[in-house]
């Protein structure tokens, strides 16, 4: 076998060019795949991954980013451009700086292509999209969010290796409590110091036999008072408002449900279970003559599925378009509303420790049936016309996602896996009433989850199950000790995304902002053990906050 460092430019796998004088790693040549040598090995593309791998070598370590996926961002680029923001004020760091970022891109005349600036204007929904005064811009383009990301990897020589899977059943070598190397579908091993996941999955972390969770914990496991299933809660506007039959034939319970309704009960109030709260794609659409595309008709394509929408109309149901938040250039970020939407309630059970082969088929269930949806709505007769009307004024943005059919390469996989670790974060420290002491980062968005299941109700109604929204009073703390799993699982790994969190705490943190802050501060921890030969479990906390201020995170 022989061995090199990485000091001309050039391209390994299916990675990205290395520039010449970067900071070299070393590989070596194996029969099927190549082995790599880093500091810190980053699992996954989110803006976690990026975040922590910049961070990384700001302080000096060779790092290497081990993306599955060959667009980097996750859902910051994969069509989330309304963020997610809360309070601005606690976002510090290398996610302020990103912000910055698409600042000055929107800055620049050259980045208005279908619309003046000033015609954008500066508010969405509550959102200022452009803070002048601090120069910061928080609404922005799928393409403009993925150039920032690129950039952040080009101008810090960050070598990342795209579309390589981690060996779920045997590609982790942990000894001694270690992880010591893992190796991807492809053959390729990466050896490193310490290892973060940040895949929204939590794949690094399941396959190092780390503890953790999936669904809703029963309220009373962390005394919750929005634990479990909530029946009768109704706090957005995704519930059906009206009583609207069911029934294939109305009123006829013998000639079965219609598509995608459970005929299981939902269970009781305050009860776990291990369902997860609906994804769905992030679509971007313009409505720019120039720059649209009609919407397609999927293969596979069933207007039976859509049957409970028309009825949703009949009603009297009008509100399709207030989830069609305005981004830059004409377009918009069209995110889930209503009782019956782009969430695929209900068809996302299995997906958190599927196999690759069984999400590819749950990702493409869900791609089939929001494209028909949108086909349905362009299409079908039965959608009232004034309806219908407006929304063809919209199609697919021509200019995004073009090497994806113009569609999002990111399914919102909203939550997945959750670690169990050394603490787990809940309602009672997101709202105040448990103090953290070991903040590595600050959230301050609402406690907010997506609808869980579709039901018959003992009325005989069908009805949505599992959205709230609990206003937080004030930005939260998180605590270092919440990306850490328990020191006896594993010494070197920190999990930044799916973090330990109750489900009714990770509906607030799980917003990309979060992430991001998130990341740069698990590669800070990661480098302090490393410096300190320590487990991330031992990493002196006031050391790591000293360091963290100085980063300009925002902990308090």
């Amino acid at each position: 076998m022989k061995r090199r460092n990485f000091i001309r430019s050039l391209t390994v796998g299916s990675g990205i060019a290395i520039s010449a004088g970067a900071p070299a790693f070393a590989y070596t040549i194996l029969g099927k795949g190549k082995k790599y040598d880093a500091d810190i090995i980053i699992y996954g593309g989110t803006c976690a991954a990026v975040t922590a791998a910049v961070q990384a070598k700001k302080l000096g370590k060779a790092v290497i980013i081990v993306s599955p996926d060959k667009h980097l961002g996750g859902m910051t680029s994969g069509g989330l451009g309304f963020t997610d923001t809360g309070n601005k004020t606690v976002i510090g760091g290398l996610a302020r700086e990103f912000y910055h970022r698409i600042y000055i891109h929107y800055d620049r005349p050259e980045s208005w292509k279908w619309q003046k600036k000033a015609a954008y204007g500066n508010k969405g929904q509550g959102t200022p999209a452009v803070d002048g005064e601090n120069r910061t811009m928080w609404i922005f383009e799928p393409h403009a969010a993925e150039k920032v990301f690129e950039d952040f990897v080009k101008e810090n020589g960050i070598q990342v290796l795209r579309d390589e899977w981690l060996d779920r059943e045997k590609g982790v070598e942990v000894k001694n409590g270690r992880i010591t190397a893992i190796k991807t579908v492809s053959g390729n091993i990466f050896t490193g110091k310490m290892f973060i996941d940040t895949t929204y999955e939590g794949d690094l972390m399941a396959a190092a036999r780390v503890n953790y969770t999936v669904g809703r914990e029963p309220g009373s496991l962390y005394n919750e008072k929005w634990g479990g299933i909530v029946t009768g809660v109704f706090q957005h506007g995704h519930y059906f408002k009206s009583d609207i039959d069911p029934y294939k034939t109305p009123g006829d319970p013998s000639s079965g449900l219609l598509p995608r309704i459970s005929p299981d009960p939902p269970g009781n109030r305050g009860e776990g279970d291990k369902k997860v709260q609906a994804y769905c794609y992030r679509m971007c659409l313009s409505s720019h003559t120039e720059n649209k595309l009609p919407f397609p008709q999927p293969k596979g394509y069933d207007p039976f599925q859509y049957e409970l929408l028309v009825r949703v109309f009949n009603a009297g149901w009008r509100e399709l378009f207030q989830k069609f938040d305005p981004i830059p250039n004409m377009k918009t970020d069209t995110n889930n509303h209503g009782p019956f939407s782009t969430d695929n309630i209900g068809m996302n059970y299995a997906y958190p420790d599927a196999s690759y082969k069984l999400r590819r088929q749950i990702i493409e269930e869900h791609k089939t049936y929001q494209k028909g949806l949108m086909y349905f709505i362009a299409t079908d007769p039965r959608i009232p016309r004034d309806v219908q009307d407006e929304f063809n004024a919209w199609g697919l943005a021509k200019d995004e996602f073009v090497d994806n059919g113009n569609w999002p390469q990111q399914l919102y996989v909203r939550e997945a896996r959750r670690m169990v670790g050394e603490l787990v974060m809940t309602e009672n420290e997101i709202l105040g009433k448990n103090p953290v002491t070991d903040s590595i980062g600050m959230g301050s968005y609402t406690l907010d989850s997506h609808n869980i299941q579709r039901y018959v109700t003992p009325e005989g109604y069908v009805q949505n199950e599992g959205d709230f929204g609990v206003h937080v009073p004030q930005p939260y703390s998180i605590s270092y000790k919440s990306i850490l799993p328990k020191e006896k699982d594993c010494e070197n790994l920190l999990v930044p995304v799916c973090l330990s969190s109750s489900h009714v705490a990770y509906g607030s943190i799980r917003m990309e902002p979060v992430f991001m802050i998130l990341g740069e501060s698990a590669a800070t921890a990661a480098v302090n053990a490393i410096d300190n030969h320590v487990s991330v479990q031992k990493v002196n906390y006031e050391e790591l906050k000293r360091q963290l201020l100085q980063q300009d995170q925002r902990l308090a």
